[in-house]
């Protein structure tokens, strides 16, 4: 809860546990900054699927194009060579999205869970809630701890 005037409640669920050392708060914190990459990473490849499924699509627009232009040799290499191929070997977009997902990510998500439940009680950006205690200006409206 905020009080008035700027001032707030304690921010408990950024808190550090008693006993919890800067080593242990450093490593989460660079445990969470690499999961923040994969969820980059997984961003671009959610990207990499809808642009390449998306140019797929387009590929209908220019075979019809072409045969309409009289180029139905070209037209059917286009249908025939890369309308509806594989990314890689077997597996479209979708299936290669689905593969990171169940193989890397979720796995990930879940492992770095477990390590903050066990270390700090789940709590979350415990490193990034310390900063912010360090750099902002006390007593400044736009420097609360909280909203």
């Amino acid at each position: 809860m905020s009080g008035h005037g700027g001032v707030s409640a304690r921010d408990d669920e950024h808190e550090r546990p008693p006993g919890v050392t800067d080593t242990t708060v450093e490593a989460l914190g660079a445990l969470s900054e690499a999961l923040e990459t994969v969820e980059r990473a997984r961003g671009m490849l959610y990207a990499f699927h809808q642009l390449t499924g998306g140019a797929d699509l387009t590929l209908d627009k220019a075979v019809e194009l072409l045969r309409s232009a009289g180029h139905a040799e070209q037209a059917d290499l286009v249908e025939r060579e890369i309308l509806g191929r594989n990314v890689i070997p077997g597996r479209w977009t979708f299936q290669v999205v689905e593969a990171y997902d169940d193989t890397y990510y979720r796995p990930f998500v879940e492992v770095e869970e477990q390590v903050r439940q066990a270390l700090v009680g789940g709590r979350r950006h415990l490193y990034e809630a310390e900063m912010k205690q360090a750099r902002r200006t006390h007593g400044h409206p736009h420097h609360t701890e909280r909203p």
